[in-house]
């Protein structure tokens, strides 16, 4: 597994009101956690189970471009991430959940190539971010699957066609950062069954990346 760094964050106990609405961040939550990783994936997985352990929510996130090989800064990396609370303890107490799960959390090197990665990652149970994201309720099992683009189209057909999931998000390539992916909801076992047959098909794509006509 390829870890995911953590580049930078910052605490503002009471942000400014003005900046609060440039941002469309709630009225009720002045008390803000700002991130920035490498891994755009990993660290929405990691906003997301912040939700989970504090009375926190995910005001903004966005995906940086090109990546984080291609960062503009050496703090930039490859995503920002605002939590947005009601007190300075709250977004504290959901930064550190979130920093807890990125050690836990990183893409996988194809075993054919070591410059194909992806993530198949099987969220238990969702917290309110990615219940946004994937349109369901708060609880629900996600197979959370980003690849390359091709990777990605193949993945998610052998995920769909492996187990009794469907499709609640598609994030159709190129993204920011030039992968694809999506999200899959059903059982939880089912979930885990998607998420090893994407992994799988990557894996075959990066061994045989020209199908024989």
């Amino acid at each position: 597994m390829i870890p995911v760094n953590v580049l930078s964050v910052q605490f503002l106990p009471n942000a400014d009101p003005a900046l609060r609405q440039a941002l469309d961040l709630p009225t009720d939550a002045p008390a803000l956690a700002l991130i920035s990783t490498d891994c755009d994936d990993a660290t929405y997985i990691a906003l997301d189970e912040a939700t989970k352990a504090a009375p926190v929510l995910v005001a903004y996130s966005k995906s940086l471009y090109a990546g984080a090989a291609n960062a503009s800064t050496g703090l930039a990396g490859e995503v920002i991430g605002i939590l947005a609370g009601p007190s300075p303890a709250e977004v504290q107490s959901g930064m550190a959940a979130a920093l807890a799960a990125i050690e836990r959390l990183g893409f996988t090197e194809t075993a054919a190539r070591q410059d194909v990665v992806y993530l198949a990652h099987t969220v238990s149970s969702c917290g309110s971010f990615l219940a946004n994201q994937a349109n369901v309720p708060t609880g629900r099992a996600l197979a959370y699957l980003i690849a390359p683009p091709v990777e990605a189209i193949v993945g998610l057909d052998a995920a769909l066609k492996a187990a009794d999931v469907r499709l609640a998000t598609l994030f159709a390539p190129p993204s920011e950062t030039n992968f694809g992916g999506g999200l899959l909801t059903g059982e939880q076992s089912a979930c885990k069954v998607a998420a090893a047959a994407f992994g799988q098909a990557v894996e075959d794509v990066a061994a045989r990346p020209v199908y024989p006509v």
